[in-house]
């Protein structure tokens, strides 16, 4: 297979990588046939896995919104993924023109093509490094020159953190970030969990789970008190952790039609 001018040389074409199979659900072309067919094995599997992508992605513009209404104008993206559509900065600028946001992957077509489309964005960042090991974002130049710490940041961890397994210690890495963080900061996160939902039960979801154990991260299921633990003693705002579909809807329909749900959602303050 011939590589894409716009993906990073030495690519391994022959695993499919989790970023690449959300681009695919969001309707993006930064993805492979491997990608893709992995994808439509999830898909048998959970038939409303594209909609819960979609879904996810459009709790990340409600979270983000309502954060820049609360006077956040910088923001952490954590697994940030590959710009498909709907990003931070394009969300955040009309309401706060001047907002800065750094966006963090580790998968290399994400931060190749970030870094692209971002080159002549100077109040945005793309940092290559992993979640597993949060002092490598902490620690980072293109975090000291984008944003400051010492006042409140939004962080979002948007169906990252069911890719970094238990044994990679995920509420300890993300207690690091949250102790990095101001008072008045925010933290938005997703999480598929082992509990019935809308589109299905722990069955379904437990055997999706599986598949991904062939992909370049494998894929945790967590209850709905493991996802709750991951805000710490932040004080979650209403609703609370619920259903993704469920928080803060833009219109009084749309909880109704959350038939795509797979994962909770919530957002704390601290």
């Amino acid at each position: 297979m011939t590589t894409p001018d716009w993906a990073p040389p030495g690519l391994d074409l022959d695993v499919p990588s989790p970023a690449r199979v959300y681009d695919y659900f969001l309707g993006g072309a930064h993805n492979f046939a491997v990608d893709r067919e992995f994808a439509e094995k999830v898909r048998a599997v959970i038939p409303t896995i594209a909609t819960a992508a979609q879904t996810n992605r459009a709790f990340v513009q409600r979270a983000v919104t309502f954060m820049a209404g609360q006077g956040v104008g910088q923001f952490l993206d954590l697994g940030s993924g590959i710009p498909t559509m709907s990003n931070v900065h394009e969300i955040v600028r009309p309401l706060v023109p001047h907002a800065r946001v750094l966006y963090v992957d580790h998968d290399p077509v994400a931060v190749a093509h970030s870094r692209l489309i971002l080159k002549d964005d100077p109040a945005t960042g793309v940092l290559r490094a992993d979640l597993r090991h949060p002092q490598d974002i902490l620690g980072s130049p293109e975090l000291a020159d984008l944003l400051d710490l010492s006042r409140p940041v939004g962080l979002l961890l948007a169906s990252v953190l069911p890719f970094v397994p238990d044994r990679d210690q995920p509420h300890e890495a993300v207690a690091q970030l949250r102790d990095a963080a101001a008072p008045g900061s925010f933290v938005a996160i997703t999480h598929v969990i082992d509990e019935p939902g809308r589109a299905g039960g722990p069955d379904t979801t437990r055997e999706a789970a599986g598949l991904y154990r062939g992909a370049s991260d494998s894929m945790a299921v967590r209850t709905r008190e493991q996802v709750e633990a991951f805000f710490g003693d932040w004080d979650l705002v209403e609703p609370g952790l619920v259903w993704t579909a469920q928080w803060r809807p833009s219109w009084p329909d749309e909880a109704e039609h959350a038939e795509g749900a797979l994962a909770v959602a919530g957002v704390a303050r601290r």
